[in-house]
């Protein structure tokens, strides 16, 4: 299967830099050594049969999972810009802004990206009815980015929360769920607020969680990017390939053709 190497860099942006006294070159420089590590990684590993993409990460300038501060589309595509930048200088194939709480710093992110052409995935976090912590629901949130920057986004992704608290949102075949390639579910069924308090990792049930991923692809059809983020390892990444490749290949084998992320963000 082909693989998305996503940097280390979730919160290599300047307010959390600065809280480890890094100053902006400073910040530049581990930046770029996060995705020049994942050159090397790709180096080493890629073949025909599985390719690699090269993914700089970003994460939201204040709380994942409550946004507290919130910025205008402007000040969020000055915020982040110089991050991007230091992506694309660095080589990366495109970025990825993950668990985004609320849609105007989505948009002033791939605006950004948009202003250097540099390809951007966008991945909202929603609650446990769905919806963005913002209360505004996903559907209206990834038409609205679509609407502001013309589709600019190579495509969307939903994370860190459990496929029981979005599931059901995704209904009908419009267009917004076409949008959507990438899931990286929570292992936990818990909400935001409780996994604030747990004191120990919910790691919740590896093939319990691979029979939702199941589930989804049939109200994505695009979905063909899959991981997994809080309480995830190994174990649930393997459940999640063993239980989705055969739904792939039956589509290929039904005439269909393997989605190419590469062509994605091309």
């Amino acid at each position: 299967m082909g693989f998305v190497l996503e940097s280390a860099t979730w919160r290599a942006n300047p307010d959390w830099g600065t809280k480890l006294g890094y100053d902006r070159e400073t910040l530049a420089e581990m930046n770029y050594k996060a995705i020049a590590l994942l050159h090397d990684i790709r180096n080493e590993y890629e073949t025909e049969q599985s390719r690699m993409v090269i993914s700089g990460c970003l994460g939201p300038r204040g709380d994942g999972y409550n946004p507290t501060q919130l910025m205008t589309a402007d000040e969020a595509q000055e915020y982040h810009k110089p991050q991007i930048e230091t992506f694309r200088n660095a080589g990366a194939d495109l970025v990825s802004a993950i668990t985004m709480n609320y849609v105007e710093e989505a948009i002033g992110i791939a605006r950004a990206a948009q202003s250097i052409n540099m390809p951007v995935v966008i991945s909202f976090t929603v609650e446990t009815d769905g919806k963005l912590p913002t209360g505004q629901t996903l559907q209206d949130a990834i038409e609205q980015v679509d609407e502001t920057t013309g589709n600019f986004p190579a495509y969307y992704t939903i994370n860190c929360a459990h496929p029981t608290h979005f599931k059901d949102v995704l209904i009908g075949s419009a267009p917004w769920l076409e949008r959507i390639r990438g899931i990286r579910a929570n292992a936990s069924t818990k909400s935001h607020a409780e996994l604030d308090e747990a004191t120990e990792l919910d790691d919740g049930n590896p093939e319990e969680l691979s029979s939702y991923y199941r589930e989804l692809k049939g109200k994505l059809p695009n979905l063909n990017v899959l991981g997994g983020c809080c309480g995830t390892d190994r174990r649930h990444i393997e459940a999640i390939c063993k239980a989705y490749v055969p739904l792939l290949w039956t589509h290929f084998s039904n005439g269909g053709q393997l989605p190419s992320i590469r062509k994605t963000v091309a």
